[in-house]
């Protein structure tokens, strides 16, 4: 039993608490949402980069293969402009670089200049508008006598204004003749525009003299100003990150700033929120103390009184009495522990459903391994005229996409994945030839032994990546073995082995790097395993000969038999 002073004295401290732990959450959440919001920012910003780079490397590879191999630029170089055979020269490569633009967007120009002719034109449909094509044609004229050509445009795109509008140009020579690529500067920067960077974000691409070659027009679509003030103290508040990325091959460089204020409006609203409750506590605290003089006193007063009523003058017991508020409490106390009951069991079931939608999403990511490659063999082939070698190609990568598609199960029959492990080394065959022989040994009793689908062919996908090399012929082989209630299944190969760092890591059971996009079979692999079974055990290493060795051993399924699986 304690006073309501006592009381009020917690509900003050406790006031007090929540509003210093409630500035600290706030402020880190800002703190916090600025970090990913940089590191969100530099993951955007490099894989646009990477893609311009490689668009910028092609183009100019195919400019200047085109320039020196291509005979129909021989032609244009020697024949006049109204000749016959330099009309369908220059529609040759008009379809060419048209194609060019299929493969890397329209928003890229393409013209040649042949300076013996003194003679500029467009070999790619353009967005150029007419005045803009003759201030190019000035530009040309002017640089191309000169050796700042090779300085400031071969090998390296770099900034142009054409008409008050910036492009990113590019000019590759060979003898009297050039060919010349062609961005805008806001076609380029256009699809970092879609990106949420706040009201007051943008992206801008800048050239080597710090100047804004585009535009920063945010997502909203409304220039900013750059030196506009603050409207009200929340604006204030509100500060920008920016992350600034370079090119490889490019004078100009991009800048991403990124303002996300309305968080931090929203986190400050809710200090200002918690600094009210606080009032409205105190504020309770006053009322408390108030009840307590004007309404608890005269109750006990009257109380005491009521004692005297009782013939051994004792007080009143009123233990026994029901009070109506207390049965409500009471009531709505078991409705909420039946709640929070319910809540739980659905949080369980929907961390079930997480699990199940990340294994099979696993299980896709190992599915798409080598289907360019196959299109890629396939198409050799048909150069060659290897008509019987494309017909077994086209059967077997048939056999191959069908047990993939078609298979939408957690477990397969041993048998199954055994001859989809054949046809996929049958299609590596075709494309080795005689660079590895492979050896299967099953056991006649592990035949209906359910295990989960492209699990052997996994291993056996890294070791004709790692091991099968046209230098010397690799041996590959696949056994596998039935013991009382375990399936032990051993992958190995002839060829270099498992890199130590690389082993050594396999063997600890700890995750491979994988940003490079490498390994990332046997990583889903092993997860796999681990999802599904509770005591799968898997095993990586070195044969004393050379080679790399993977053995499996896998536990019977509770609710699955041994008997062959029959499929349609």
């Amino acid at each position: 039993m304690y006073s309501i002073k006592h009381y009020v004295r917690i509900l003050l401290w406790i006031s007090f608490i929540a509003l210093i732990v409630d500035f600290a959450i706030s402020f880190s959440s800002i703190a916090l949402v600025r970090q990913q919001s940089a590191r969100y920012l530099q993951d955007t910003a490099d894989l646009y980069i990477d893609r311009i780079d490689n668009n910028f490397a092609y183009i100019h590879h195919f400019m200047g293969w085109t320039l020196a191999n291509d005979e129909n630029m021989e032609t244009m170089s020697e024949r006049d402009a109204d000749d016959t055979l330099f009309l369908k020269a220059n529609d040759n490569i008009y379809k060419r670089f048209a194609e060019l633009q299929k493969s890397h967007g329209k928003e890229y120009n393409f013209f040649v200049y042949l300076k013996n002719k003194d003679f500029l034109l467009n070999v790619a449909p353009m967005t150029l508008t007419f005045p803009q094509f003759e201030a190019l044609k000035r530009t040309v004229n002017g640089d191309v006598g000169s050796a700042e050509i090779y300085q400031k445009y071969y090998s390296r795109w770099t900034t142009i204004e054409l008409n008050g509008t910036y492009y990113m140009i590019n000019i590759v020579p060979y003898h009297d003749r050039y060919l010349i690529g062609l961005v805008s500067a806001d076609d380029l920067i256009r699809p970092l525009r879609d990106i949420n960077l706040g009201g007051g974000g943008f992206a801008s691409l800048v050239n080597e003299d710090g100047v804004r070659v585009t535009s920063p027009i945010p997502n909203v679509g409304k220039t900013i100003r750059h030196h506009a003030k603050p409207e009200s103290i929340l604006d204030r508040l509100q500060s920008g990150t920016t992350v600034i990325r370079e090119f490889s091959d490019a004078s100009f460089y991009i800048e991403l700033v990124i303002r996300f204020g309305a968080f931090e409006k929203i986190m400050i609203a809710q200090l200002l929120v918690v600094i009210l409750a606080v009032l409205i506590a105190c504020n309770l605290c006053f009322l408390l103390l108030y009840f307590q003089k004007r309404v608890l006193k005269p109750i006990k007063h009257f109380s005491n009184n009521l004692a005297i009523l009782t013939n051994d003058g004792e007080p009143i017991d009123l233990e026994n009495n029901k009070i109506i508020e207390l049965e409500k409490a009471n009531r709505q106390f078991v409705d909420l522990m039946k709640q929070i009951r319910t809540i739980k069991i659905d949080l369980y079931e929907r961390e079930l459903e997480k699990q199940r939608m990340h294994l099979n999403y696993m299980k896709l990511q190992i599915k798409p391994h080598f289907f360019l490659n196959c299109l890629t063999t396939i198409y050799s082939m048909a150069q060659m005229q290897l008509h019987e070698e494309i017909e077994r190609m086209t059967l077997s990568i048939s056999k191959y996409f069908r047990y993939i598609f078609q298979n939408g199960r957690d477990f397969v029959s041993l048998v199954d994945e055994i001859e989809h492990v054949r046809t996929y080394l049958e299609i590596q065959r075709e494309r080795y030839r005689d660079a590895f022989h492979y050896r299967v040994d099953l056991d006649p009793m592990a035949a209906g032994v359910q295990l989960p689908p492209l699990l052997i062919q996994t291993f056996v996908e890294n070791a004709v990546k790692y091991a099968v090399s046209r230098d010397r012929e690799v041996r590959l082989a696949i056994e596998v073995e039935r013991h009382a209630g375990l399936t032990v299944i051993r992958i190995s190969d002839t060829g270099p082995g498992f890199p130590p760092d690389v082993l050594e890591k396999l063997a600890a059971g700890q995750p491979l790097d994988q940003s490079g996009g490498t390994r990332i079979g046997i990583m889903n692999a092993v997860q796999r395993l681990n999802y599904l079974y509770a005591d799968a055990d898997i095993r990586f290493s070195n044969a004393a000969g050379g080679g790399a060795s993977i053995a499996l051993r896998l536990p019977d399924r509770p609710e699955a038999t041994t008997g062959t699986e029959v499929r349609p």
